[in-house]
Formats: structure tokens, C-alpha cells, sequence
């Protein structure tokens, strides 16, 4: 492990646990990766385990201005529905889990390197390093849940996450989903403001 993987986070299936995770929270319970399938009608994410064994999969509808997202577990079973809300001030995308509970993501504005989306319903938060492209998740007494890491310059947007309390595995993979939509939604405005500036 080098002085980089301190910064940077995201390893590929079968990699040990980065060495910044193990020094700060031990050994993560779980950890599961993700693809997003490109060039797709569908935006398509498989959610792995060490292994490459396909645990869940998350489907958005074709041209939906609420990105409406379904996730399901590998046998089919249902496991959460994310859509997002228009028109806020805040990036703001809500949860609904299979038993009916449901949460909130609410980015706070004006963090110029650390992102803080609060999690309302959950009372969690998700801190993020916007250049490490790193991510940690936290319940509301400031215990770790799961740290996020997402691979540099990958047209399939891979992410790893490492996972600290197993009881919260389907909660912590329709944040995972929703934080992939909230980033790439950002990305998706800041290019289509920088072609907008640049064509006047």
C-alpha cells in the first residue's frame, strides 16, 4: 500500500481493505463494489460482493426527470425506490425501503471541499472528500458505518464500499445508489454549464 492509497480509497474486488479503513475503523464487515453499465437506455448498476458475486441490482427509467431508481436483491426481491425531488435549493433524493420506511439525502450547499449530505429520517451523515473522492458514512452519534471510495477516471463509475454494521447493508447500498446519481447529476450541470459559458 502506498502513500497514495491513503488518500484514495477505492480498490478492486479481491484487494485487501485499504490501509487508511483498517488504521482508523478495523477490519470492514462487508465489502461490496459496483459498476454502472455505460452506453445503456438504462442506467444499470450490479452491486458485488468480494468474489464477483452479483448481490443486487439498480435500474433507472429511461428519460425520467425524477430519476426514479429501483434496487433489488440478485433473487428479485425488492429492496428500495429512490427518487429525486425537483426544483430545491438542496440536492434532495428520497428513500422508500421494501418494509415502507423511508429517508431522505439532503446536500448542504457552499462546502467547498467536504460535501455533507445529511440523511433526515436516519439522523445519519455522509462526509465526503470531493478531490479523494472518498466518502464516510455516519450514524447520529458519530459511529462509522461504511466508507465509500470511488475509481478515478473509469468510464464504468466504479465505487467500493466498506461496511462497519452489517444490520444496515440494504440502508447503506440505496445510499450508495443515490450518492452515484447525486454525483453524476453534478457532473451532468457543471458540463452543461461549462458548454453554456463557453458557447457565449
Amino acid at each position: 500500500m502506498g502513500v497514495f492509497s491513503k488518500i484514495h480509497r477505492f480498490r478492486e474486488a479481491g484487494e485487501e481493505a485499504n490501509v487508511n479503513n483498517v488504521e482508523q475503523f478495523g477490519q470492514p464487515v462487508i465489502s461490496l463494489f459496483t459498476t454502472t453499465k455505460v452506453f445503456s437506455l438504462h442506467h444499470h448498476i450490479d452491486i458485488t460482493d468480494s468474489s464477483g458475486n452479483i448481490r443486487y441490482q439498480a435500474d433507472s427509467k429511461f428519460l425520467s426527470f425524477h430519476d426514479k431508481t429501483d434496487i433489488r436483491r440478485a433473487t428479485g426481491e425488492h429492496v428500495a425506490h429512490i427518487e429525486r425531488k425537483l426544483l430545491t435549493l438542496h440536492e434532495r433524493h428520497f428513500v422508500t425501503m421494501a418494509d415502507g420506511s423511508g429517508f431522505q439525502l439532503s446536500n448542504e450547499l457552499f462546502h467547498f471541499i467536504r460535501d455533507i449530505t445529511n440523511i433526515e429520517g436516519l439522523d445519519w451523515q455522509l462526509k465526503g472528500n470531493i478531490l479523494g473522492l472518498n466518502f464516510e458514512l455516519y450514524d447520529g452519534s458519530g459511529n462509522i458505518i461504511a466508507v465509500i471510495g470511488q475509481k478515478l477516471f473509469s468510464i464504468h463509475d466504479k465505487y467500493c464500499i466498506d461496511i462497519y454494521r452489517e444490520e444496515y447493508e440494504e440502508k447503506v447500498v440505496a445510499i450508495l445508489v443515490t450518492l452515484q446519481h447525486m454525483i453524476r447529476d453534478r457532473q451532468s450541470s457543471h458540463a452543461s454549464a461549462s458548454s453554456g459559458s463557453s458557447g457565449n
